[in-house]
């Protein structure tokens, strides 16, 4: 079964638009397609954005966790790449739970690693809408 590990990005796009790609993911992860996984440092990241941005979907979002296993921050071990800190955290932990896909919205930092298993450590980075084109 294939264990998705969405990044923060994800987790917010997905309780901020309930009709979107990225709260379908979800909703097909709490019917048993695949194994929705995220951790701690993301959780609290979107939790952080909504506070600021658009506290009316905390409670949206407090709802879509219910169908995420979170797991605590990996914050030790090695990246055969560069990745800032924070990204690093957010790898290192869809690493360590075994995810067969990282989806995120982090162009900017995971860009250059998209669709490269071999150079993350066998993990599939991808967008969402990457994810579903299959």
């Amino acid at each position: 079964m294939k264990r998705l590990f969405l990044d923060a990005n994800v987790l917010f796009t997905a309780a901020q638009n309930p009709a979107g790609k990225a709260a379908l993911v979800i909703e097909y992860g709490g019917k048993g397609y695949w194994e929705i996984v995220t951790n701690t440092l993301a959780v609290e990241e979107a939790r952080r954005n909504f506070a600021l941005k658009f506290p009316d979907c905390l409670t949206k979002f407090e709802m879509l966790l219910s169908d995420v296993l979170v797991l605590p921050s990996q914050i030790e071990g090695s990246c055969s790449f560069s990745l800032s800190p924070q990204d690093r955290i957010i790898f290192l932990s869809a690493l360590t739970c075994k995810a067969t896909h990282l989806l995120t919205g982090d162009i900017k930092h995971f860009g250059p690693f998209i669709n490269k298993p071999k150079i993350t450590s066998g993990i599939i980075i991808q967008t969402v809408p990457e994810f579903l084109r299959g």
